[in-house]
């Protein structure tokens, strides 16, 4: 399997301090690792091995359990985001008519892959199936802005405004 590429963890002893209250009110709990990992997303923005770690150790969940849980749920990320979250719809309109390509460029131009975040932070990839604008196929957004009638050619221009 192929490491994903992301920033390095940054945490904050005010992040973590936040995190053990949130476990220490939890943990007591029946189904308490769902919100205890709702909780520490909601800190950090995502869920990194060293916080699923902390989570793990003060919980005595089993780490593999915690990753399960936390790559099993959508609402999930293992991954930060960036600054600017450009998503691509891959569904059926948009890719007939070459979001697939959009989608290749972008991570050639961010170098990086889907899900990953670049190395300054400044921009996250996800692929999405519908964004409910087919009309406009293909169709991406950056942050909320819907960039529609795409061409590989209009990717860089668009990527130059942030």
């Amino acid at each position: 399997m192929e490491k994903k590429k992301t920033v390095p963890f940054n945490g904050t002893p005010q992040q973590e301090a936040e995190l053990l209250k949130a476990i220490n009110e939890l943990k007591g709990q029946k189904g308490s690792l769902m919100p205890i990992m709702q909780r520490a997303q909601d800190i950090y923005g995502y869920l990194p091995y060293e916080v699923q770690e902390i989570i793990s150790e003060k919980t005595n969940v089993p780490m593999a359990k915690i990753y399960g849980v936390a790559t099993f749920y959508s609402q999930f990320t293992l991954f930060p985001k960036g600054q600017h979250k450009i998503s691509v719809c891959l569904g059926t309109a948009c890719y007939v008519k070459g979001s697939g390509q959009i989608y290749d460029k972008l991570m050639e131009l961010l170098e990086i892959g889907g899900g990953e975040c670049t190395a300054d932070g400044k921009f996250s990839l996800d692929a999405c199936r519908c964004v409910g604008a087919c009309g406009l196929a293909p169709v991406m957004m950056i942050d909320e802005e819907v960039y529609g009638r795409l061409t590989v050619d209009d990717v860089e221009g668009i990527l130059a405004k942030y």
